[in-house]
């Protein structure tokens, strides 16, 4: 066990109001040591599943009033003489913690110091589900392991690069001035990863190339990354914006907000709510907002669950058609997250309206799930690849990068 976690040992942390995931990855091996979740923190039957590399799961229940607690169970798994992969609680160097939002104080990943604390609650009313719940973890690992260094790593620092053009809404100028109404973009971590491992993976410079990033999973967006940088990307102030997504509405025209009030009496807080937990693919198929039963359903016949996916498929390729515009050509589209990187009829649905650009998939290369792969046909001006994402891998670099 000591030869195996000797040196640069990063626990990853993403914690969410009930729940804490976690990996410990040693840096030194570029290899993940163990990883879990405590799921129900604050409410009844607490838990952790732990999952030591190369061994089997364990359930470890127990009470978990608060994250705090939480930690301590995740520190108590890794030392464990059972299931645990180090000797002690001195193993491990820095803790990463995934943040959401950091608005525009944050362009990059940063040590945490109590004036980043504050900076990132002010950020915490454009993400109010979220950055509490961060803010916690970075607070119980404080007291749990106070010695140990932390960074924060956000994921609206990728797009912190974007121009005033891309970020820019068309409201009176004073709104950006006194809030900061601007686009943000979120899941950085990850278009930052794939985009980079894409260019690794084509022996290229990511400096010389211009990518499209196709983040597709229950949460999706799209990512103009241009020499290595954002440049544009789907979601906006919050990540409601953008693409059709699971539960989500994506782009619409504002107006309907109020249309919908008058006309269901809702409040506007209630019209929120239903763009952003009933609508998306949920909304239009009457099915589901998993795209596996969408799936199911299609093989069926039913004719609106095709229609479910043909919107979304239609939503996602006139993203990337507007992002080569915006970079002035495309040298790879990259698609990642859970669908993007298991659905081959979902990537050639979406190539089959990026011809024009160049791109051609070779059919039999796309029947993959979850690998590293050019599916691009041969003769083709633009690569097309499943590129896995790896957030946690992305926060145990930044953080090993800053101490």
């Amino acid at each position: 066990m000591a030869e195996e976690t000797r040196k640069l040992n990063i626990l990853v942390l993403n914690c969410g109001s009930s729940s804490l995931k976690y990996q410990l990855i040693n840096m030194e091996e570029k290899k993940v040591l163990a990883k879990g979740i405590c799921e129900r923190i604050g409410i009844n039957d607490s838990q952790i599943k732990h999952t030591p590399i190369g061994k089997e799961a364990v359930i470890i229940k127990g009470d978990m009033p608060d994250h705090k607690n939480a930690v301590q169970y995740v520190i108590d798994a890794l030392v464990s003489k059972e299931h645990g992969v180090i000797d002690s609680m001195d193993a491990i160097n820095a803790v990463g913690h995934r943040i959401v939002h950091g608005g525009e104080e944050f362009a990059s990943s940063t040590v945490i110091t109590d004036e980043v604390i504050e900076a990132v609650k002010t950020c915490s009313d454009l993400a109010p589900l979220h950055n509490p719940a961060n803010l916690i973890g970075i607070d119980a690992c404080k007291q749990i392991m106070p010695n140990i260094p932390m960074v924060g790593v956000f994921d609206t620092a990728f797009h912190q690069t974007m121009p005033k053009k891309s970020y820019l809404y068309a409201l009176p100028y004073a709104y950006y001035r006194k809030y900061k109404l601007r686009r943000y973009g979120f899941h950085g971590t990850s278009h930052k990863y794939v985009a980079y491992r894409a260019a690794e993976f084509l022996n290229r410079d990511i400096k010389d190339m211009k990518i499209v990033v196709c983040h597709l999973g229950n949460g999706a967006s799209v990512c103009a990354v241009d020499g290595g940088k954002s440049v544009d990307t789907s979601m906006g102030l919050t990540p409601l914006e953008g693409l059709v997504m699971g539960t989500r509405s994506g782009d619409i025209d504002p107006a309907i907000l109020q249309f919908l009030a008058e006309k269901e009496n809702k409040t506007l807080e209630e019209v929120t709510s239903v763009l952003n937990k009933e609508s998306g693919v949920l909304g239009i198929s009457e099915i589901s907002s998993d795209f596996r039963d969408l799936e199911n359903a299609i093989a069926q016949g039913d004719k609106k669950a095709a229609l479910t996916m043909n919107v979304f498929c239609y939503r996602v390729a006139k993203y990337v058609g507007a992002y080569a515009a915006a970079m002035n050509g495309i040298d790879a589209v990259v698609f990642t997250a859970g669908l993007g990187e298991n659905n081959g009829a979902v990537r050639s649905e979406i190539c089959s309206y990026l011809t024009f650009l160049g791109v051609n998939v070779d059919e039999e290369a796309n029947k993959c799930r979850s690998i590293e792969r050019d599916f691009s046909h041969e003769d083709a001006r633009v690569r097309t690849l499943v590129i896995p994402t790896d957030e946690e891998m992305m926060i145990a670099r930044e953080t090993a990068k800053l101490l």
